[in-house]
């Protein structure tokens, strides 16, 4: 199977009094690339959850969003703090007497002076909220990968087509070449006769001419490696997998022929096929980017 880059996931998980909603999209990166957006509460678990997005994600830059809902009544206790009290009382009756004030210290005056009475969150289970918060993770990532999959073979039914039509390019240059070369042995036998009226004698020097324009404008080579990186791609993408930088590279082949090709057309129809090929390269390249 081939995977695209890009991709959503959203997965809610409610066990409980707890509820995580897991949401995480990506877009093309070179490298595999997470950024995590989650309360802070949650932030004890960031290396697991990063390992867990490696077992599902090779490549792309993914922003993953968690929710955390906990209905739980008994997570968090009032403390009172007995030495912050005595502090308040203590100071007030020094202020009452330094300063010759009445004395009118209630209990309500201390429990509203801060941090007498504060609010603790109670210690939780790790183990517990991990269970949780896995489940909705790997249900987002489950999802998250189908869809990836789904883009994946579309791009691999456009990068086929695309490869055919190049094939049928590189069919006409070869096609082209020896039609080339009689046009020009005519061309150049017809000069001939114009400039001289025995043209035997010429004929040694015309197939010479020939044989070092065809040296010049040959593309077996060329034309060669192209069947082999175009047929080399589809049989890639047929075999699936994380292939994207491997495409990448057989891109990077085929324009290099498509190039040198360009750069020996002495032929405007040659020329044009291999503009053509060129500028089908550049969209499966293009295609290629968004391929894990």
């Amino acid at each position: 199977m081939i995977k695209s880059m890009t991709g959503f996931g959203r997965y809610e998980n409610h066990q409980g009094d707890r509820k995580f909603t897991v949401e995480m999209k990506s877009v093309n990166h070179r490298y595999f690339d997470s950024n995590i957006k989650m309360p802070k509460k949650l932030s004890i678990f960031e290396s697991a959850i990063r390992n867990l997005l490696k077992e599902y994600i090779q490549r792309g830059k993914v922003d993953i969003f968690i929710t955390y809902e906990d209905f739980t009544e008994t997570n968090v206790s009032l403390k009172y703090n007995e030495n912050i009290a005595a502090e308040y009382v203590k100071y007030y009756q020094q202020l009452s007497e330094k300063f010759d004030l009445p004395n009118d210290i209630r209990a309500s005056v201390i429990g509203r002076s801060p941090e007498v009475f504060t609010m603790e969150e109670q210690p939780v289970d790790e183990q517990e909220i991990w269970a949780v918060l896995e489940t909705a993770l790997r249900g987002a990532c489950e999802q998250f990968v189908e869809s990836r999959i789904r883009e994946g073979e579309n791009l691999k039914l456009d990068l086929i087509e695309k490869l055919d039509g190049m094939l049928t390019d590189v069919a006409a240059i070869e096609k082209r070449s020896p039609e080339i070369l009689q046009a020009y042995r005519t061309k150049l036998t017809e000069k001939v006769k114009e400039l001289l009226s025995d043209t035997q004698l010429e004929e040694s020097r015309i197939a010479t001419e020939v044989i070092l324009y065809a040296d010049k404008i040959c593309t077996d080579e060329e034309t060669v490696r192209l069947h082999s990186h175009i047929e080399s791609m589809k049989q890639t993408l047929q075999t699936g997998g994380s292939i994207g930088r491997k495409l990448d590279f057989i891109a990077q082949e085929m324009n290099r022929e498509a190039n040198t090709i360009l750069s020996k057309a002495n032929d405007l129809k040659t020329s044009n096929l291999a503009i053509n090929l060129k500028t089908e390269i550049e969209k499966v390249r293009e295609q290629i980017q968004n391929i894990e």
